[in-house]
């Protein structure tokens, strides 16, 4: 190598500079990178712990809950009837109201409306009330360690009427529905009415 070719100290100094610069640069990038990765690996756990987000499919529970809305379910066996509950039924999750619970006796009249032990149950949520897909004898006892379900459009459901589906065992169920988080404009808490 002649002396033309050899680098300045100037010359070196910026490369020196420059591969600093970049090895710093490269380093912010691992960190932003494993960052993320460890962001998304405890978001992805906590959902699927703690609280599924599921997206409904289906008209069974309109007008609450429309087709492509995302819920947060929070996992609990402590819940009211009434309040919309996710349970896991032949490798999909449903998303229904529980109306009676282990040992109530429930019955629906023709007109669809629903008694729980013998007390009107009050469904503002319900919709095309009707017997809809039944194929159960009223009265019925819900059974031991079960919940009796229904989706809130009535004539569309397939639900704890049919023997299809029938009342969903407390080992299944994921959950309480509590919130919506999508669409934007509709964000907002599930309560029971």
């Amino acid at each position: 190598m002649t002396r033309k070719d050899r680098p300045t100290l100037k010359q070196l100094e910026r490369e020196l500079a420059r591969r600093d610069t970049l090895s710093r640069y490269m380093k912010a990038i691992r960190i932003t990178i494993v960052s993320l990765v460890f962001v998304v690996s405890i978001s992805v756990l906590l959902a699927v712990i703690w609280i599924p987000i599921l997206r409904v499919t289906g008209t069974s529970m309109t007008p609450t809950l429309y087709e492509d809305e995302i819920v947060v379910v929070r996992k609990t066996d402590n819940f009211k009837t009434g309040e919309m509950i996710a349970f896991y039924y032949n490798n999909k999750i449903l998303i229904k109201r529980a109306i009676a619970g282990s040992g109530d006796m429930v019955y629906m009249d023709d007109k669809g409306n629903v008694y729980v032990n013998n007390e009107l149950v009050d469904e503002p949520y319900a919709v095309d009330k009707g017997q809809g897909i039944c194929d159960l004898k009223f009265p019925y006892q819900v059974p031991e360690d079960c919940w009796f379900v229904l989706g809130d459009h009535r004539s569309t459901s397939v639900d704890s009427r049919s023997d299809q589906i029938g009342c969903v065992k407390q080992e299944d169920v994921i959950g309480k529905v509590s919130l919506r988080i999508y669409p934007l404009n509709k964000l907002s808490f599930l309560t029971n009415k």
